[in-house]
């Protein structure tokens, strides 16, 4: 995978207003302790599982994750 998640994801940044995608890029980017760097399904899921935040719930990182790595095949 060439690019990071968090970098993947930024691309939904900006989207319509209730779009779930949208709402979770736009959360992520304002989490400055995102791990920025990683591509890691068990990481990413760990880190959002102990974050509980509900403007990133995991049915949308799991969504997101799954376009991520279709993108990257």
């Amino acid at each position: 995978m060439d690019r990071s998640f968090y970098h993947f994801v930024l691309t939904y940044r900006g989207g319509p207003k209730g779009d779930a995608k949208a709402v979770f890029a736009e959360a992520m980017f304002h989490d400055h302790s995102f791990p920025k760097q990683e591509s890691s399904f068990d990481s990413l899921s760990r880190y959002l599982e102990e974050k509980a935040d509900g403007q990133m719930p995991i049915t949308v990182f799991d969504e997101l994750f799954e376009r991520y790595q279709e993108q990257s095949r």
